[in-house]
């Protein structure tokens, strides 16, 4: 994990037993590392680049399996680059249709 600080935070009882639901439902190993993703995202929303802007989709249960499928074929890296390759050949299918249109 490289260079690490520890610091103490207040949250509310909810939010706590909503993180411990999380652990208890297998989705993070502790507590800790429920925090440390929701810190990663929040610094990764509000750090992106400029020239980048981030989407959120919501997807059925179905496609996200594909999405994996696709990855552990080594298609792609991750689910997100798979999405990004995936709208990518969207918009350049789209912009050659218009183009051909056009003449």
């Amino acid at each position: 994990m490289g260079d690490t600080e520890r610091i103490t935070v207040r949250i509310p009882a909810d939010k706590l037993t909503a993180l411990q639901e999380l652990v208890d439902k297998g989705k993070f190993p502790t507590i800790s590392d429920a925090i440390r993703a929701a810190l990663d995202s929040f610094v990764e929303k509000h750090f992106t680049p400029e020239y980048i802007e981030r989407i959120t989709v919501e997807l059925p249960k179905g496609n996200v399996v594909e999405l994996e499928a696709l990855v552990q074929e080594g298609d792609s890296v991750s689910i997100d680059d798979a999405i990004r390759n995936a709208v990518r050949e969207y918009v350049r299918k789209r912009l050659n249709r218009a183009m051909e249109e056009m003449k």
